[in-house]
């Protein structure tokens, strides 16, 4: 015979049930959601597009295409002073299955972007060079290719052995001054990173 407790815990138990499920079903819904949200690099403004390593007499080069959504609010700050800093990053490394990946080389390039009032000109920097041009749209179209990039002397990589490259462009919020990051701070337009673009080479050629 079941005591009055007994019942009322029997009677419970269906309710129990039901609610568990519905926290299950709740659980599975968000985490569908979030599977479906796109990927961090190119909702926040950066893609590379295509990009390759080449081998020539001095070694091997890297050229590459990509997108950056630069936007008023960054021309704006550039005019009143503030530059901005556009890295690209290259990784190659050598997979080992026995340990971790060997890395042979890793690079980046700096691109600094600033405004000249009395020249009326933007300004990117790159490596001691610089070159000016007049209007913001000129200064996207020189950002969005990188050519003949020195990444590796050609006897560093081992010939018919596989390696893998890696690319991202970024912009650099760490060399805003810093009272233009806390203004910054949260805001999706100066979070501007592509995910990492990768692909294999072979040692003395080019996949």
């Amino acid at each position: 015979m079941h005591t009055p407790r007994t019942l009322s815990l029997l009677m419970a138990g269906p309710a129990i049930a039901a609610a568990a499920h519905s926290c299950l079903v709740v659980l599975l819904a968000a985490l569908l959601l979030t599977l479906a949200l796109p990927t961090m690099g190119y909702a926040e403004g950066a893609e590379i597009k295509n990009a390759k390593l080449e081998l020539n007499e001095e070694g091997y080069q890297l050229s590459a295409e990509f997108e950056l959504q630069l936007m008023a609010v960054h021309e704006d700050a550039i005019r009143k002073g503030v530059p901005v800093y556009i890295v690209m990053e290259v990784e190659v490394s050598r997979s080992r299955w026995y340990w971790l990946d060997e890395r042979m080389v890793r690079q980046t390039r700096e691109r600094r972007i600033s405004y000249s009032p009395l020249a009326n000109q933007f300004r990117i920097a790159t490596a001691g060079l610089s070159q000016n041009v007049p209007k913001f749209d000129d200064v996207k179209r020189a950002l969005s290719t990188v050519r003949s990039w020195q990444i590796l002397e050609k006897n560093k990589l081992r010939p018919g052995e596989k390696y893998d490259v890696s690319v991202r462009i970024r912009l650099d919020a760490t060399q805003l001054p810093k009272p233009f990051q806390l203004n910054i701070l949260g805001t999706r337009e100066w979070d501007i990173a592509s995910p990492w673009t990768r692909f294999s080479i072979i040692g003395g050629e080019v996949k």
